[in-house]
């Protein structure tokens, strides 16, 4: 098994933690007759030699011996060996020729892995069949053969999964392997093999699928549950990882099986929310739960009318199973205003379960919990006196005004509180920022115009001009405008014209008395020499002055011809509300539209305002209320706020539509 194993110089090679010279202890390890020891040394490997999907040097190098371990009848543990060949070979995460290369090298050691003595292994070995061997007529045949020799029903499904990977990798010689799916998916077969199949069908080859799919998978979900009712698994071993399985139990082959389905399916919402329908009003908890989780993902990515499916998440909250509860709270807090068809379900949860309004967050501090989350983000005024209540504790979580901002006017009641807050928070503390902004989005969402010397407070009354400086003055220079109280904040907003919040506090003080000889050339400043975040609030300040910002229309006209494409955005609507003029400004839209998906609300709501001027643009804002995908977070965004954005900008599509 080790023969040469003390000639490779594993000092020199590298893994995702460094030096590989702990490598061969892995190895050898692999091989020990204790149970912790194997499962030690696998679990390093993936963390080293695995991290992330990625192949090192290292890695090559081991491939070898973990092809002599995996291939040795007498060693138990085989089949995660065998998981980790594939994974490397396979699903490299670089894409990394030489990993495929490596283990391909020893693909006949996968052949008579798959009737290997072990299920696990056979398991594991299935797939590696199809990504290993060359042959797809040898391929085709050694899976038609393990198929009717093997008896395991989980051997039996990694067989199916091969099949539909082998018509993704071999379409040439998919017809065969089709046959075997569309076979599998009647009887004698087990329902799980039969969901199986289906879903591999519904990928690989729709036309030979059922006539009525979404029925089908139902029953034969429904069949499967009580199949597996009455044969209990393994007892969970008396371990940390055994008794975590017992207080938290899953399906993962279940959640896998419809998980397929559903991206077979998908943009048929349609049929997708009758199969969730069907996963949502399971007997079983297990198939409820996973259900949970994948009407998330529809959620997430689909636009439609969606209230069932809402509706169906809020009737989990009575759920006894924590984990299924938890599950359903989490993805209705995502909703916002979309949670309503739960709303109901929410408020019972609240008033049933006190102990449910908040939990510990991020390092121990309390954040508030997702029943009362949710039911506070989809606008209902039912959740103002859990928060009322948690506001006059003495550990109100620090998220709490950004969730009641979603309340509007009807948290004018716990405004006092919000004052009392605000006015405790110490300036100097680097924490300043952090406790203030949501409080200023709930004072402003509740129109609370007598907090006005508690905001005036964070601007002016920090020591040192830390009040000028801190990252939360944009937000309480907003606040003052939305309270309607600038012209109290003059003098304050006037020594706020040399920082960084310029461009905002010009826009207020233009709130306050409309002297555009103060306010013009400070703007205009902002937008020709700031940085680009300063330069798109110039923008949006010189719209709000209108027609007065006539003698900006040149540094708009440049702003909307370069530069970033949210900058771009924001002078061609200010170029509008200046000139009303739509010949420089549609081109401008145009070409963020196509660039960019986040500029379609602004745009929107620009061309609401051009009215028949905005007509050119007609087919786009048609186009994107029929898409029926939502638009992707990009790599490094935050995505907790996707499904009400795009709600947003549908409304915001709307209303143009009818405007123009």
């Amino acid at each position: 098994m080790f023969t040469g194993i003390d000639e490779v110089d594993w000092a020199s090679l590298r893994h995702a933690h460094g030096s590989a010279e702990d490598v061969p202890g892995w190895l050898r390890s692999l091989a020990s007759a204790d149970t912790v020891e194997r499962a030690t040394a696998l679990d390093g490997m993936y963390g080293a030699l695995h991290h992330q999907g990625c192949v090192y040097d290292s890695t090559l190098a081991c491939v070898p011996f973990l092809l002599s371990l995996a291939a040795r009848e007498e060693l138990p543990d085989r089949g995660g060996i065998v998981e980790l060949l594939v994974g490397i070979g396979a699903e490299s995460a670089d894409e990394d020729p030489r990993a495929r290369e490596a283990v391909g090298a020893g693909a006949e050691v996968f052949v008579r892995l798959a009737g290997d003595p072990d299920p696990a292994v056979r398991r594991a070995a299935a797939g590696a069949l199809v990504h290993f061997l060359g042959a797809p007529a040898r391929v085709l045949e050694l899976l038609r053969q393990r198929l009717r020799a093997e008896r395991d029903d989980r051997v039996l499904l990694a067989l199916t999964e091969a099949l539909g990977l082998f018509v993704r990798r071999h379409p040439g010689h998919a017809d065969g392997a089709v046959d075997l799916l569309a076979e599998q998916c009647a009887p004698p077969y087990a329902p799980g093999l039969r969901l199986g199949a289906l879903g591999q069908l519904a990928l690989v080859a729709p036309a030979r699928m059922p006539a009525d799919p979404v029925p089908t998978a139902v029953r034969l979900l429904r069949e499967r549950s009580a199949q597996r009712a009455r044969t209990p698994g393994p007892a969970a071993a008396d371990t940390l990882v055994g008794r975590i399985r017992r207080l938290r139990p899953s399906d993962e082959e279940g959640s896998r099986l419809l998980r397929t389905l559903h991206t077979a399916l998908g943009d048929r919402v349609t049929e997708r929310t009758m199969l969730l329908g069907g996963q949502l009003t399971s007997p079983d908890p297990l198939d409820r739960c996973n259900g949970v989780w994948m009407a998330a993902t529809l959620l997430r990515g689909w636009r439609g009318d969606h209230s069932g499916t809402v509706a169906l998440l809020g009737s989990q909250l009575a759920a006894d199973q924590d984990r299924l509860r938890d599950a359903a709270a989490a993805v209705l807090a995502e909703l916002f205003t979309a949670a309503g068809p739960a709303a109901d379900a929410l408020h019972a949860l609240v008033c049933a379960r006190p102990d449910l309004w908040t939990h510990r967050g991020e390092r121990g501090a309390p954040a508030l919990g997702g029943p009362l989350k949710a039911l506070a983000r989809s606008g209902d005024p039912r959740a103002l006196p859990a928060l009322a209540q948690l506001l006059a504790g003495p550990a109100a979580p620090v998220d709490l005004g950004f969730e009641l901002a979603h309340l509007g006017a009807a948290a004018t009641p716990l405004v006092p509180a919000l004052r009392h807050r605000l006015g405790r928070i110490p300036l100097a503390s680097p924490s300043a920022d952090r406790l203030a902004a949501p409080l200023l989005a709930a004072v402003a969402a509740a129109g609370d115009e007598e907090a006005v010397p508690e905001v005036l407070r964070l601007l002016s009354g920090a020591p040192d001009g830390l009040g000028a400086r801190d990252a939360v003055a944009g937000r309480a220079i907003g606040t003052l405008r939305t309270l309607g109280a600038a012209a109290r904040a003059v003098p304050t907003l006037r020594a706020l014209l040399h920082t960084r919040h310029a461009a905002v506090a010009a826009g207020a003080l233009w709130s306050a008395h409309r002297d555009a000889t103060v306010v013009l050339p400070l703007l205009l400043r902002e937008l020709t020499e700031g940085e680009p975040a300063s330069r798109c609030l110039a923008a949006e300040q010189l719209g709000r002055l209108g027609p007065t910002a006539r003698g900006a229309r040149p540094a708009l006209r440049r702003a909307a011809g370069s530069g970033p494409v949210r900058a771009r955005v924001a002078a061609g609507c200010a170029l509008w509300r200046v000139d009303a003029d739509p010949e420089p400004v549609l081109p401008v839209f145009r070409a963020a539209w196509a660039e960019d998906p986040r500029t379609r609300g602004p745009i929107a709501r620009c061309l609401t305002t051009m009215g028949p001027a905005g007509a050119p643009l007609r087919h786009l804002v048609a186009a994107e209320l029929a898409a029926p995908r939502r638009h992707p977070v990009r790599p490094g965004e935050y995505g907790g706020r996707l499904i009400p954005e795009d709600e947003a900008l549908l409304r915001a599509c709307r209303t143009a539509l009818a405007a123009i």
